[in-house]
């Protein structure tokens, strides 16, 4: 279910030649700690099984794609290079690095593998809200909402084999945080994904379109980790989740909503706008308000040690942080309230932003994804919350606050199955 990989395949097939996937493993990217990369790297296990079965050479590179993947290139006189695409910055100077590299004469491909409508045709520039992006991504569903042609077993095998991959060896290439343990509500890898798929399809998706908002409920996919590992594709999950519309109408519209239009008006974001991790990112009117509150007096501030162990006053939030922190997720309702109390206890918007995406991107499983860097930004810099009341620190941003999420679901209920184990 990817369509990089396909086209590859395609390729490969056409020109009657072997077919190679390579994976380069870097040291450390962003705030990801081994929870995050033994996720991955056990799902790449699986991969790697499924290349042998299908005479597809899988190699994992240890280092930065810029400086083992020409000299890869070269050493199997590779003819062609396709790669996946992400619109955040650091991957798209990884693709810009190994373009400068590579031999003239090495035709190099990247295809949007992972959003439905590809980034780029999706919209030729960064889109105000769902509501101006979601008419241009629903027009063009027909043409890209289709079935995957199947993966054949490739008829070309390599002159030489991959070497074989030492998977524990590659933890001790790694340069991250080992505190930060893996969880065990999710299984990594493809065929637990697809489990996941089943299982909300079967159990929770009647319930989304009327409990999802309910962190109490058990209503929401908990498909994101393998979403945004690439162990499960969005394109999959829409077109089974779609084969139930005639029973589940409204829970099959909002699942394509989120998991289509908001998500690919977050792409689209990150892709047009440099600043997507800034307050600089922000439109100008949100800037402007906020600057005019930089100085309100704060009820509350807490340090980021603070706000990490979930140690403030506000026993909704600690629950909600303290969540993220054993389970590697946390409800999408609490998400928002989580951003927006952190701008209401830290110092400045800045320091809001900045506190928010490091536990955003050290603690979920999906951080360090476009979906996370809006989620944290839009909440935070209120990016389409012009018109609300003016208060003090939030300015015309709209505000939230316990006795509101009181009115919404049993925040008691939540906040003892989360309290604090000490």
């Amino acid at each position: 279910d990817n369509w990089a990989f396909l086209y590859a395949q395609r390729l490969a097939l056409k020109q009657e030649l072997p077919l190679h996937i390579c994976f380069c493993l870097v040291p450390k990217f962003l705030e990801a700690t081994i929870r995050h990369y033994r996720f991955m790297l056990r799902g790449l296990q699986e991969v790697a099984q499924e290349c042998a079965e299908l005479n597809i050479s899988f190699h994992l590179l240890l280092g930065y794609a810029k400086d083992v993947l020409p000299t890869f290139v070269a050493e199997h006189g590779v003819g062609g290079l396709v790669t996946d695409f992400s619109p955040l910055r650091l991957p798209r100077q990884w693709v810009e690095d190994v373009k400068e590299r590579l031999p003239e004469d090495v035709p190099f491909a990247q295809v949007d593998a992972h959003n439905i409508v590809p980034c780029w045709v999706a919209s030729p520039k960064q889109e105000y809200s769902a509501r101006t992006i979601r008419g241009k991504i629903h027009a063009q569903l027909p043409e890209f909402l289709t079935e995957f042609p199947p993966v054949v077993r490739h008829p070309h095998p390599p002159s030489c084999p991959a070497q074989p991959i030492a998977w524990e060896a590659c933890y001790s290439s790694l340069q991250v945080d080992h505190t930060v343990k893996e969880v065990e509500w999710a299984t990594p890898g493809t065929t637990a994904g697809m489990a996941v798929l089943k299982s909300f399809i079967a159990e929770r998706l009647k319930s989304f379109s009327t409990h999802r908002n309910d962190p109490n409920k058990a209503a929401l996919s908990n498909l994101s980790p393998w979403l945004h590992f690439g162990q499960v594709s969005t394109q999959r999950a829409i077109l089974e989740v779609q084969k139930h519309r005639r029973n589940y109408k409204d829970s099959v519209d909002a699942f394509v909503e989120e998991a289509v239009v908001r998500r690919e008006l977050a792409e689209n974001f990150c892709y047009y706008n440099e600043n997507y991790d800034s307050v600089q990112g922000a439109y100008d009117w949100a800037q402007t308000t906020l600057k005019l509150h930089a100085k309100d007096k704060r009820p509350y501030l807490y340090s980021l040690r603070e706000l990490e162990q979930g140690t403030t006053h506000d026993p909704l939030w600690n629950a909600a942080q303290l969540q993220m922190v054993r389970e590697g997720k946390m409800h999408g309702f609490l998400r928002m309230y989580w951003a927006k109390k952190i701008l209401e206890w830290t110092r400045s918007p800045e320091e809001a932003l900045q506190f928010a995406i490091y536990l955003n991107d050290r603690y979920e499983l999906d951080g360090r994804d476009p979906n996370g860097y809006v989620g944290c930004l839009w909440s935070i810099c209120g990016i389409h919350d012009q018109g609300w009341v003016e208060r003090p620190v939030f300015g015309k941003i709209r505000y939230m606050n316990y006795a509101g999420c009181k009115r919404k679901f049993d925040v008691e209920q939540f906040e003892h199955r989360y309290a604090p184990t000490h």
